[in-house]
């Protein structure tokens, strides 16, 4: 019984590898050059998994049908879509190529298969207030003005957006086993403190060590959710082989934190002094457009939509995971056992 994964190079993937291999579970990951599994399969037994358990197969999410050749195996039970293009700016066709059409094509390929679906979109789905001042239009999105979206949100958040939204409909009209999976932004491991540099909080935690954070983007309300990558794949986990899962699982630790919070929690290993003071998210985000002054600061525009007041509801998700038996760490211990890592690792 195995388990496709797209995405499973990256970050969270090589750490959902290790947690599934570790219990004996086969993974096939959907890889643009195979040749490269060897590598995949050390990363996932250094974290502790049996990289012997991972095979590839050839496919790429920008290409039409997943650009699969090759028969897959007849023992696939479920898919996990991890796989996504991220980066700030980017063309809006490139990231609806792989965010929606990719993320569409894994879909479709779970309904021809008739396995379970595991989609991991993103934990701005559950605010239904940042939803509609985007103009996403959730009761017929077929009403939605995607390239508003794009122009107000960013191309990647708004492909994201795009390709769990439609992703989820064409599920929902084909009375498909469906679990998504929203996660928070993530922390890094919990036991080793290691954070991918490819991930927000690298940056942030990197922004404060180099002084660039003298101000706190938004209120004492803001915060920026978070959920550890240990924790993520434990949900991930669960998702696949629980019997009755939840449609959605929103994968965030309420304990997070306040933005002010959080930088003080990273900025005591770093041995450098946290921001005092807020400045208000709108007035940041329109500075960040003077030209030079977003590249200096290393900070985009787009990225402070993920710092925002709003408070999720977590209560069937924790219910979910207290069933599974997973637990969330102190989220505390977690962040400040990254910038020690960070401190250790990058820089010196």
């Amino acid at each position: 019984m195995t388990v496709l994964i797209t995405g499973a190079t990256g970050f969270i993937g090589r750490h959902l590898c290790a947690h599934l291999t570790r219990h004996h579970q086969p993974v096939l990951a959907l890889m643009r050059q195979p040749a490269k599994l060897s590598e995949l399969r050390q990363q996932v037994s250094t974290l502790g998994g049996q990289g012997e358990l991972v095979d590839a197969i050839a496919g790429d999410l920008d290409a039409p049908g997943l650009g699969l050749t090759s028969a897959l195996p007849n023992d696939i039970t479920a898919i996990v879509h991890l796989g996504a293009r991220f980066a700030w700016a980017m063309d809006p066709a490139v990231a609806r190529k792989t965010n929606v059409e990719g993320s569409l094509a894994a879909t479709e390929l779970a309904h021809k298969l008739g396995v379970r679906m595991v989609f991991i979109s993103g934990f701005m789905l559950e605010n239904r207030v940042h939803l509609e001042r985007l103009g996403i239009k959730l009761a017929n999105l077929s009403d939605t003005d995607w390239e508003q979206v794009y122009q107000q949100a960013g191309s990647y958040e708004a492909s994201k957006l795009e390709g769990a939204l439609k992703s989820r409909e064409y599920a929902v009209a084909r009375d498909m086993d469906w679990v998504e999976v929203q996660p928070a932004t993530l922390t890094g491991s919990t036991a080793t403190g290691e954070l991918d540099t490819a991930q927000p909080l690298f940056q942030m935690i990197d922004n404060l060590n180099h002084g660039r954070m003298a101000l706190i983007p938004g209120s004492p309300e803001h915060w920026l959710p978070l959920v550890s990558v240990d924790t993520l794949v434990s949900i991930i986990a669960a998702a696949i082989s629980a019997p009755t899962p939840p449609e959605r699982i929103l994968a965030l630790d309420p304990a997070t934190p306040n933005l002010k919070g959080l930088l003080a929690l990273m900025a005591a290993p770093l041995g450098v002094k946290p921001p005092a003071y807020h400045i208000p998210s709108k007035l940041l985000s329109w500075l960040l457009k003077i030209p030079g002054l977003a590249t200096k600061l290393n900070t985009a525009p787009e990225s402070l939509h993920f710092i925002q007041p709003t408070r999720f509801d977590t209560t069937s998700s924790c219910a979910f995971m207290e069933g599974q038996g997973i637990t969330l760490p102190p989220i505390h211990q977690v962040v400040q056992s990254n910038a020690r890592w960070y401190r250790e690792k990058v820089l010196t």
